[in-house]
């Protein structure tokens, strides 16, 4: 596989507490996505955060990697559904950091191994990412 490059955009105004941002895609895909403090740490408000575009990072890869252990195994999904949860957590001495990511996953066809979901678990970037960063990755079938 190629080496792969994308990159994105933020734009910022104010200060942390009171501002706001906004996240764009340089290819376009999105843009202006905006986010601030108060949606990053409570309500939203249709607002996005760092945290939200990670889980749906992590989803989208651990999904095309499940996809892919399906196929190759003969037994490609009629429908795949991911969810996933990235929790930030307060660790001592050492200020917040992402410390899970909890994976929920619908398969709608044929019944999925344990052994494809690890499969897909190891091939998945994100996963391997956030391991090597400390965090732990929980994936269970809705």
């Amino acid at each position: 596989m190629p080496r792969i490059e994308r990159s994105a955009t933020v734009e910022w105004e104010g200060t942390v507490a009171r501002g706001q941002g906004t996240i764009s895609a340089d290819t376009g895909a999105f843009g202006a996505l905006p986010f601030t403090l108060p949606s990053r740490i409570g309500d939203p408000e249709g607002k996005t955060s760092p945290e939200e575009l990670l889980a749906a990072a992590t989803a989208g890869c651990f999904t095309m990697s499940l996809g892919s252990e399906l196929a190759r195994d003969g037994s490609p999904p009629e429908r795949l559904e991911v969810h996933c949860k990235i929790v930030m957590d307060e660790v001592e001495g050492e200020g917040h950091q992402i410390v899970g990511a909890e994976l929920t996953v619908r398969v709608d066809g044929p019944e999925v191994a344990d052994e494809t979901v690890e499969r897909a678990d190891a091939g998945c970037p994100f996963s391997t990412l956030l391991r090597k960063a400390g965090a732990s990755v929980t994936v269970s079938r809705a």
